[in-house]
């Protein structure tokens, strides 16, 4: 028997005409900081074991579920879409065999319906990242934050990669497979023209998972007494919130957007009506932040982290209001190497 034809009866491999590459998808599921930096993961294993990155965010996260919001947000390198692999069957892992148009919400919802807030649900519907190479053509990865630190054996091996920090591992993925639409650099260029320098920027999540506000108000005042003649740039999706901190402070611009009230996120909150523009005015918050000089926020926030990385922003030149928070330091800690 033909190898090939082992590995069909083995496997279900049916070799697609001319294609002789290997493939890493990259699935999503929740907000921008996250499915970001765990597709950031996802690009630097892809490069280690030699598998082209193909992201699909046809989940209904940001527009309508079946519309891949991916390419519609940022440049897509290479072009590969996601739907010509749907109906695969060389998959790792098995569970996504024949089912490779779904997502992680539905997969865990009918098969695992017990286990949504399950941290290691991941490993069910994600290559093993310990045993990264294998056979398969197709490969998944999702996991709901970076898991960097997992992979740091490959990255070991890895001529390229070899030595690097976690955040500069994750700013080389972003900064390849993360190139915002040209609205959203468009926009983003506008707000900064001109502008004096330094800018502190603000971010404040404060819908389904809430900061302390009187934190981030502290956090800020002590920076601007480093830097008083600086502007601040406030990023939040709560309109309470932002009558609260223009009150409070003056000098403080924002970019005009729908905002959310205290329990729905804007990418879930129902009756939108132009799905596209509500996700790039998040990706422009994103980036105006990452332009910042300085940044105050919550590493309970991976939107506001995401915003780090993007920009470089000196860790000394960040005020974390959590950065003392035993059990949110600890739970990260663990999410990142569990």
């Amino acid at each position: 028997m033909a190898l090939t034809e082992m590995k069909t009866v083995l496997t279900g491999y049916r070799p697609m005409s001319g294609d002789t590459e290997r493939y890493l998808i990259i699935k999503a599921k929740g907000g921008f900081g996250n499915r970001i930096l765990s597709a950031a993961t996802g690009a630097v294993l892809a490069e280690v074991t030699g598998r082209t990155v193909v992201i699909d965010w046809r989940d209904g996260g940001y527009m309508p579920e079946g519309v891949d919001a991916y390419p519609l947000l940022f440049e897509r390198p290479g072009g590969v879409r996601p739907a010509k692999f749907d109906d695969r069957t060389d998959v790792t892992p098995a569970v996504w065999s024949g089912r490779l148009g779904q997502h992680p919400v539905h997969v865990i919802s009918k098969d695992f319906p017990n286990h949504h807030s399950n941290p290691f649900i991941y490993r069910r519907l994600s290559i093993d990242l310990a045993h990264p190479d294998s056979p398969e053509t197709i490969a998944v990865f999702w996991s709901y934050l970076p898991k960097l630190a997992r992979v740091r054996r490959q990255l070991a091996a890895s001529a390229q990669f070899r030595g690097m920090s976690s955040d500069a591992l994750a700013r080389w993925a972003l900064n390849r497979y993360f190139v915002p639409n040209a609205r959203v650099r468009n926009e983003v260029e506008r707000l900064f023209a001109g502008r004096r320098r330094p800018v502190i920027g603000v971010h404040v999540r404060y819908t389904d998972r809430k900061v302390s506000l009187e934190r981030i108000f502290r956090d800020t005042e002590r920076v601007r007494r480093i830097v008083p003649a600086a502007q601040i740039f406030l990023a939040t999706d709560n309109a309470g919130v932002q009558e609260r901190f223009r009150a409070r402070f003056n000098d403080v611009f924002v970019i005009e957007k729908n905002l959310g009230d205290d329990q729905t996120t804007l990418h879930e909150r129902e009756g939108r009506v132009d799905h596209q523009r509500e996700a790039e005015d998040a990706l422009i918050d994103m980036w105006a932040l990452s332009r910042c000089d300085w940044l105050v926020h919550s590493r309970r926030s991976t939107f506001s982290v995401a915003a780090a990385l993007i920009g470089g922003i000196p860790r000394d030149r960040q005020r974390d209001i959590d950065r003392w928070n035993a059990s949110t330091v600890v739970k990260r800690w663990i999410q990142e190497w569990a």
